[in-house]
């Protein structure tokens, strides 16, 4: 039932938290916490580390449970870096599907605004794109889960105000926070995402200006995870990816059909491109011709990442 009155502090939360370093595998976990092990995250080299440790459903008189965590965590050694992102999801049982539209015009008129306020990282906006007029159009004429995805790379099916969430697993999840493992910045950003829910869910109209929606929403105006500088080689990769696109992809459509160029890298025998699709990542090793792309290899398929 839509529109209706909940408290923020009454909603149900879980938080998905990134990070690199540590030994994720030894972590002693709360019970109900999950750590994803095939969430893999990227380290200064360039290299696969850390992981993605997963709350349960969590009420806010629950919020010690992050504190305890992230301790355990920085205690193994774990770390943040500009890879890593943070993800909150916000229980909308008490409204139901009937939130899913007025979460698409709350995000039309209030993304930027929000997006803003937790400082997003230029590189990560293509984890969280924004909502678009097509969409709420779409999902108009056909209130279905995918009406509230949208095509692009990599993962850009999950916008910064992800409404989809709620076919998935009964939530919004809001995906514009930078990581970190500071609980005080993390629980700011978990209050943020739960006053901006409720106020949805109360039909509320919410002011476009970042300063005007801390204000409207009663939350912090600062003092969310602040954006941590890219390395250059970092961000010559996604120049790199951004380049290829357009050349492979035909291919990336014939190898796998509906799928999304996921990443991209130089190997010691051509050009890995990971795609995205059929539940997972299929891997392959390319060779650029004269007279078109040359197959080289496929790789051994591994679980996508959510970065």
């Amino acid at each position: 039932m839509w529109p209706r009155r909940i408290k923020w502090n009454e909603l149900r939360f879980g938080v998905e938290i990134e990070f690199i370093g540590g030994r994720p595998s030894e972590l002693e976990l709360l019970p109900g916490w999950v750590m994803a092990l095939d969430e893999l995250q990227i380290d200064d080299g360039g290299e696969e580390s850390g992981s993605e440790l997963q709350t349960p459903p969590l009420a806010w008189a629950d919020r010690d449970q992050l504190r305890v965590m992230l301790a355990r965590l920085r205690e193994q050694g774990a770390r943040m870096n500009w890879s890593c992102g943070l993800h909150v999801h916000v229980g909308i049982e008490p409204w139901g599907e009937a939130l899913a539209l007025p979460l698409v015009d709350a995000a039309l008129a209030s993304q930027d605004a929000l997006r803003a306020l937790m400082t997003t990282s230029k590189e990560r906006l293509v984890y969280c794109p924004p909502v678009t007029e097509e969409m709420r159009d779409a999902y108009r004429r056909s209130p279905c889960r995918e009406a509230l995805c949208r095509k692009g790379r990599p993962q850009s099916h999950r916008c910064g105000i992800n409404a989809a969430a709620w076919y998935d697993n009964g939530t919004v999840e809001i995906r514009y926070a930078n990581g970190s493992l500071n609980e005080d910045e993390i629980l700011r950003v978990v209050e943020l995402c739960l006053r901006f829910t409720a106020a949805v869910g109360e039909g509320r109209e919410l002011p476009a200006s970042p300063r005007e929606l801390a204000a409207a929403l009663d939350a912090a105006p600062d003092g969310y995870p602040p954006p941590i500088p890219v390395p250059r080689w970092y961000r010559e990769r996604i120049w790199l990816e951004d380049a290829l696109l357009p050349a492979v992809d035909e291919l990336v459509q014939r190898l796998v059909p509906g799928g999304e160029l996921h990443h991209a890298l130089p190997v010691e025998d051509g050009i890995l491109i990971a795609i995205e699709g059929g539940g997972g990542l299929l891997s392959y090793v390319l060779k650029p011709p004269a007279d078109g792309w040359q197959i080289v290899r496929q790789v051994v398929a591994s679980p996508p990442s959510s970065r």
